[in-house]
């Protein structure tokens, strides 16, 4: 194997504040080519300054305990799930309890564990065998993790204000992984255009479909704003880059998402007007209803 390997989104935001070749990780697998494997692709990324590799949790916890003792916590972990012992989500669990847990990215050769990975809040999850863009894309999270930590408690001066459909490229790029029919399958946070409650669990629609994930709206809504969803009633979350037409019919609100007609609360109704009227112009009145479509011409 070659070294120096292309990292395709090294670029820009990753440059930001030094943090190029900074980045301290772990890697935790229990199959030696899979971790020699897995620490070479991570050693040639032009971002990542340091690399531990243990063969089991019990390691990992050393390592990370001792990286903390000497005041240089490690930025992040790549780590397998079935593993002899304590297995990875497992391990996920403990370092969730951490004061401030390292973000985990899981690396397994399973789909299976997928929705119990992300419930644990894991910021990637990685097929193997492990592609070089595909790993870069994890290090680009870590390194908006990292950047983002270390600026929370800095005065920073306002964004300009971005359009209301607009999803930074990172978050749009996030993957989910979902249950269709017994089988998990995985969609882009960008192709989702609405979710819907159901229970302990909520619906996530594409334009292909829909799937179940386990998952409170109230966590997926904090967790998505950024990404420009937006709450419209207490069983729905919208994806503002999604909706077609937003109509006032006999008082009632509602928007057009796909065909899909949806009701927006009385409480919702006013910030979602207010984020909606920066992309959208009004269209003629016919009779009681209104209707207010957005710029890019989607309504009917």
């Amino acid at each position: 194997m070659t070294s120096g390997l292309p990292c395709p989104i090294c670029e820009g935001p990753d440059r930001r504040g030094g943090l190029e070749r900074s980045l301290r990780v772990l890697a935790v697998d229990d199959e030696a080519p899979a971790l020699e494997d897995l620490t070479y692709l991570l050693r040639s990324d032009p971002r990542i300054a340091h690399v531990e590799a243990v063969t089991d949790a019990t390691k990992a916890l050393r390592v990370l305990h001792r990286a903390m003792d000497a005041g240089q916590p490690l930025d992040a972990v790549f780590l397998d799930i079935r593993m002899p012992g304590l297995d990875g989500l497992d391990l996920a669990r403990v370092l969730s309890r951490f004061a401030q847990p390292p973000p985990v990215v899981f690396v397994t050769a399973h789909q299976q564990p997928a929705v119990e990975a992300f419930e644990l809040k894991a910021l990637d999850y990685l097929l193997k065998p492990v592609r070089a863009e595909r790993l870069a894309e994890s290090v680009h999270r870590i390194v908006h993790e990292v950047w983002d930590s270390k600026t929370a408690a800095e005065p920073v001066t306002p964004a300009p204000a971005q359009p209301a459909n607009s999803t930074p490229p990172e978050m749009g790029d996030e993957v989910i992984p979902v249950e269709l029919g017994g089988v998990t399958r995985f969609i882009r946070l960008a192709d989702i255009r609405y979710v819907e409650a159901h229970g302990d669990y909520a619906r996530l629609h594409t334009a292909t479909g829909s799937g179940l994930v386990r998952a409170a709206l109230n966590g997926l809504e904090e967790r998505w704003r950024s990404a420009g969803f937006v709450r419209i009633h207490r069983s729905h979350l919208v994806s503002l880059g999604h909706i077609d037409e937003l109509r006032l019919e006999d008082g009632h609100l509602s928007v057009t998402i796909g065909g899909a007609v949806l009701p927006v609360s009385r409480r919702h109704a006013r910030h979602l007007r207010q984020l909606l009227v920066r992309r959208a112009r009004p269209a003629p009145v016919s009779g009681s209803a209104g209707v207010l479509q957005p710029r890019n011409g989607l309504g009917s």
